[in-house]
């Protein structure tokens, strides 16, 4: 009977560990360098709306997740060349992107927005007063081509993090600075940022952000159907509440 109960018992831990080893993990790409959507924190975590709504949707479809950072410029192909399963940092569905990647429903709505410093009482977001002035925006992003396509006589100077780009603002090596009025909006409470103020009103007022996976990859459903989840339960709505005081659903 003791041999019998020891069986019973190894079998027990056996078919756990099996289970434990045969659950479906996931890789999520992410940024990290565009808070309060995605960033890390003083342990070097990454933290943000993103990585939280990733998160949820992980639990949602009874998945392990871990993260894989990468940097902007290089993010689309990472995913395609399956450094990570799915890619979920601020990306903007564009046609052209869409070529590359498929996208999930948006799981926000953005904005694009000019700030420039307090001090600029005249700041104007048409061609005419913004020709010859020098407007920074992140490389690859919405942001970075409307400055070359609708205002060609601008000099655009384009970063590789947004960070960067708050950097040279605050050098005055900037006359302004066109980016995602929400990541604006976060930067603008800063100490950095209290010099500055949203100019005008947004130049693109409905840019759909979504979750990207590899073209024909059937986790597109599996995250939609996540997402729906996460909106009916109140999840969503706890995260957004984390992040702002308003919806940017």
């Amino acid at each position: 009977m003791q041999n019998y109960k020891k069986f019973l018992l190894a079998a027990a831990v056996s078919m756990a560990f099996s289970a434990t080893a045969m659950a479906e993990t996931l890789k999520m790409g992410i940024e990290a360098a565009y808070p309060p959507f995605n960033n890390k924190d003083a342990s070097g975590n990454v933290v943000g709306f993103d990585k939280d709504i990733g998160d949820a949707l992980c639990a949602k479809m009874k998945v392990e997740c871990s993260v894989v950072t990468s940097d902007w410029d290089g993010i689309i192909p990472a995913l395609n060349a399956k450094k990570f399963d799915f890619l979920v940092s601020s990306l903007s569905i564009t046609d052209e992107r869409k070529q590359a990647v498929d996208f999930t429903d948006p799981y926000y709505s953005n904005k694009l927005q000019f700030i420039a410093a307090k001090s600029i009482k005249d700041f104007k977001t048409d061609a005419d007063y913004l020709k010859g002035k020098i407007i920074g925006a992140q490389r690859a992003t919405l942001a970075g081509t409307y400055l070359e396509d609708k205002l060609p006589d601008t000099t655009a100077k384009l970063y590789d993090t947004q960070e960067n780009a708050y950097l040279d603002l605050t050098s005055g090596r900037l006359d302004g600075m066109l980016a995602d009025k929400y990541v604006q909006y976060e930067w603008l409470k800063s100490k950095d940022g209290s010099a500055y103020e949203f100019k005008g009103d947004p130049v693109v007022e409905s840019d759909k952000i979504g979750i990207a996976v590899r073209k024909g990859d059937p986790l597109r459903e599996r995250l939609n159907k996540a997402l729906a989840e996460i909106k009916a339960d109140g999840t969503y709505k706890k995260i957004n509440d984390k992040y702002f005081p308003f919806s940017i659903e």
